[in-house]
């Protein structure tokens, strides 16, 4: 009886009587959608496994029996498929309100470090689902990816092994990922629940940057209607997507079967690796390259220490952080840009360009701006 009503307290807390900022706008309820859009992922991951085979020999005769033999088999592949993209969609979007508005700063600090954890395992999941189907891109992007990572000193070569099972890519290496791609979103869902709690215990972020304990309405029924509300356009948009243009965001090469002889013109990850696949490629020393792309997601965790704490946190009130924000977007953009074109100028020039502001933008300029109009903010107190 006393765990029924712990249990009850516990979801009455988190889902209805959550205090909520009256003013959160849309933007805000980008976590929702992205928790559902997991739920979507899991539940087509799991049927889809049902019918698949982690064989060099059947993997892509298997993603082919799915969508051509299996009651609603390309249903479920095009909305696995196309859910990573809107995932990653949501993912970018629900950082940059953070970035925006600041939320990586004390007493949330935490929750967005969590986030870019989930952030890095999303990622890493996507890259593992990717080589799955087994098609050329998807051989040749885990051959090129899996190389570099040999780059490391003293721990390149044993990392290499182990994920390709031995010498080369090839049946263990497919057996490895898919094991890991099928455990790895229980992981990030633990992680959301964790997520969850460090927000709750925290308090949402009020969207003008001030104490979030004030001028507050329950999460239940105000939010919910507007999440829900969210969630049927995104519904809308996504079947439209699957319906009419499931194969936008793929590649062609995919859909020839791996070949381990014959290599793809230009080799590219999914779109929503591209910013990262262009820092990589941006640099011509390969370990340099390796160590850039991993900063420029783990170095987000050092924000929250780079960044000094004050009671305005948000953009709205912060002139020069707001437009540094809106350059470093755009920036974001063209590295997404860069990273399908092919390594060649001016490609190699603009990527080197836009991979140096990024950098900037997280360690120096973001840093010294925020110091700065925290000083100009300090004499304007002073003043009044």
């Amino acid at each position: 009886m006393w765990k029924k009503k712990s249990l009850f307290q516990i979801l009455n807390n988190h889902a209805i009587d959550y205090p909520t900022p009256i003013n959160f706008t849309y933007f805000n309820g980008y976590g929702f959608l992205l928790v559902l859009a997991f739920v979507i992922q899991i539940i087509t991951g799991v049927f889809l496994a049902m019918h698949y085979a982690p064989h060099v020999d059947l993997a892509f005769a298997s993603v082919e029996h799915i969508m051509r033999d299996v009651n609603n088999g390309w249903l479920m592949r095009y909305i696995h498929a196309n859910g990573a993209s809107f995932i990653f969609i949501f993912l970018y979007i629900h950082m940059a309100r953070g970035l925006y508005y600041s939320s990586y700063t004390s007493p949330r600090h935490w929750l967005w470090i969590t986030g870019v954890v989930i952030f890095l395992l999303s990622i890493i999941t996507a890259f593992l689902g990717y080589v799955l189907p087994w098609g050329q891109m998807s051989f040749w992007a885990a051959t090129v990816i899996i190389n570099i990572l040999g780059a490391i000193p003293v721990l390149g070569d044993p990392i290499t092994e182990l994920l390709w099972g031995g010498f080369a890519v090839d049946n263990a290496t497919l057996n490895r990922f898919f094991s890991l791609h099928y455990l790895m979103p229980f992981v990030i869902v633990g992680l959301m629940g964790l997520h969850l709690i460090l927000l709750h215990n925290a308090g949402s972020g009020n969207p003008l940057g001030i104490d979030s304990r004030t001028n507050n309405l329950p999460f239940y029924p105000y939010f919910v209607v507007k999440d829900f509300f969210g969630f049927f356009i995104y519904l809308a948009f996504f079947f439209a997507f699957v319906c009419f243009a499931p194969n936008y965001l793929g590649h062609t090469d995919n859909y020839i079967p791996a070949n381990a002889l014959v290599t793809p013109a230009h080799i590219v990850p999914e779109w929503y690796l591209l910013p990262f696949y262009a820092i990589l490629r941006s640099i011509p020393d390969k370990l340099l390259g390796v160590i850039a792309m991993g900063v420029s997601i783990v170095g987000l965790i050092a924000l929250p220490f780079l960044i000094p704490t004050k009671n305005i946190r948000s953009s709205m009130f912060k002139p020069l952080t707001r437009k540094l924000f809106w350059l470093f977007s755009a920036n974001f953009i063209v590295l997404i840009w860069i990273g399908g074109q092919v390594a060649e100028e001016p490609y190699i020039t603009i990527g080197q360009v836009a991979t140096a502001f990024y950098m900037a933008y997280i360690f120096i300029l973001l840093p010294l701006v925020t110091k700065l109009e925290v000083y100009l903010l300090s004499i304007g107190d002073q003043i009044n």
